[in-house]
C-alpha cells in the first residue's frame, strides 16, 4: 500500500494525514520495513505532505516498534527495550513494560482460558485491546479517524491551536471519562501522561504533530533515532 505525496503550500511543514476509508484491511501483519519506508519518504522529501491509505491497522503500526524481533508478539522485555531505546529511564521502561503487557496480553488472545505468564501482546490482535474512556481516534478495526483527531484540538487546545498544556491535557482525559470505567481511566491517564512526558516541546507544550505522529508509530522511531545519535556524540 503506497503512500501518495503531496506537496505543502509554504513548503516547510510536514504533517502526517490519514485518509479512511470504508473497507477493512486483511493483511494483519504490519512489518516496520514499511514504516520505515514512510518515515525514509518524509525525511527524504522536505516540505511533503504523506498522506497514508488508512484501510491499514494504523493501530497495529503505533505498537509495531515495540516487537523488537518483528516476530508479531511483544513480550515485556521488549516492550522495556523499546523505551529504553526511545531515551526512557530505567524505572519508567520497567513501569511500562509491566503495566502495558499485563494489561494488554489477555486481551490479544482471545479464547485462551489461562494468562501466558510471559505476557505476551499480539499484533494482529491489538484492536481487540483498545480501552474505554478514549478519544476515539482509533475505530473499531483500528484505523485513524481524522475527525475524532482534530476533535482534540477543537475542544481543548486554547493556549495554542496546535498544542495542548498539561492542564488542557488533563481536560480532555477527564472529557474521555466514561461512567465507571475505571480501568479506561487508568489507560487513558497512564498513557497521555507518559506522552506528555516524552513528547512535550521545551515550552511544556504536546504539539499536534508530535501527538499524531504517536498514532502511527512513526515518533518512536524518529526518537529512537535522535537517542541514539546522542549516544553517540
Amino acid at each position: 500500500m503506497e503512500p501518495t505525496i503531496k506537496h505543502s503550500p509554504n513548503g516547510l511543514h510536514r504533517t502526517l494525514i490519514f485518509t479512511p476509508h470504508n473497507s477493512v484491511s486483511h493483511d494483519t501483519h504490519f512489518r516496520r520495513n514499511n514504516q520505515a519506508k514512510y518515515l525514509s519518504m518524509a525525511v527524504d522529501q522536505p516540505g511533503s505532505e504523506i498522506t497514508i491509505d488508512s484501510d491499514e491497522n494504523v493501530l497495529q503500526k503505533h505498537v509495531a516498534f515495540f516487537d523488537r524481533n518483528n516476530d508479531g508478539v511483544i513480550y515485556p522485555w521488549e516492550t522495556f527495550q523499546g523505551f529504553r531505546a526511545i531515551g526512557s529511564g530505567i524505572l519508567l521502561s520497567s513501569f511500562a513494560a509491566v503495566f502495558i503487557n499485563v494489561g494488554l496480553s489477555s486481551k490479544t488472545r482471545p479464547g485462551k482460558r489461562y494468562p501466558n505468564l510471559l505476557f505476551p501482546v499480539h499484533i494482529a490482535n491489538i484492536k481487540m485491546a483498545k480501552h474505554g474512556s478514549d478519544s476515539g481516534v482509533y475505530d473499531a478495526h483500528g484505523r485513524f479517524v481524522p475527525t475524532k483527531f482534530e476533535e482534540i484540538f477543537h475542544k481543548y487546545a486554547r493556549t495554542s491551536p496546535e498544542a495542548l498544556t498539561a492542564d488542557e491535557l488533563d481536560e480532555f482525559l477527564k472529557g474521555n471519562r466514561e461512567p465507571k470505567d475505571y480501568g479506561g481511566w487508568i489507560g487513558g491517564l497512564s498513557e497521555w501522561k507518559i506522552l506528555y512526558y516524552l513528547g512535550k516541546d521545551k515550552t511544556g507544550l504536546l504539539q499536534k504533530d508530535t501527538i499524531k505522529a504517536v498514532y502511527d508509530g512513526s515518533l518512536f522511531e524518529k526518537m529512537a533515532a535522535e537517542t541514539a545519535k546522542k549516544k553517540h556524540k
